[in-house]
């Protein structure tokens, strides 16, 4: 099956989707896991525990595939007035192409601004050159701060969403 004939429905994560979307993380970042701490690998696939709080703290989004599998997954939640700040995008490698990522990012860009989110920041590592230019295609861009994650070095992204946000068609 190629990626662009998988199909998936996206919703908002339950409790119960918890163990799956720690798979998903786990699947999407092991092959970056060298370029990790051994604390900065496990925050960002989580544990049982920092998923439950994550959970708590954030909206989080998945995509499934037909069979209830959790392929793709992003957080967000309001991290200031206005800003809302993203947080664990992963998609299944095996679904890597798929539009997976693109839908569950516009469906969440959606939902931000709906809440009235106008700037949206996230942060990344280096290693994930892919993502960057994702993100970038998507109108984001670097805003020059760079955070610790537990040793490794993450550099911030944001966006306007709006009418000031939106990038030109391709």
């Amino acid at each position: 099956m190629s990626p662009s004939s998988k199909s998936y429905r996206l919703r908002r994560a339950g409790a119960s989707d918890l163990p799956s979307i720690r798979e998903c993380l786990r699947g999407a970042f092991e092959p970056f896991r060298s370029e990790y701490t051994a604390a900065a690998f496990e925050a960002t696939v989580l544990t049982s525990e920092t998923a439950r709080q994550r959970l708590a703290e954030m909206v989080i989004w998945v995509a499934l595939d037909a069979g209830g599998v959790v392929r793709g997954t992003l957080s967000w939640a309001p991290s200031e007035p206005y800003t809302g700040h993203l947080r664990g995008m992963a998609v299944d490698p095996r679904w890597q192409g798929s539009g997976v990522a693109q839908a569950l990012l516009d469906r969440v860009l959606e939902e931000m601004e709906t809440a009235g989110v106008t700037r949206v920041t996230l942060r990344t590592a280096p290693p994930l050159r892919r993502a960057v230019r994702f993100y970038e295609r998507n109108g984001f861009r670097p805003t020059g701060a760079v955070a610790d994650l537990h040793g490794v070095p993450v550099r911030e992204f944001a966006r306007t969403l709006g009418r000031a946000g939106r990038s030109p068609a391709p």
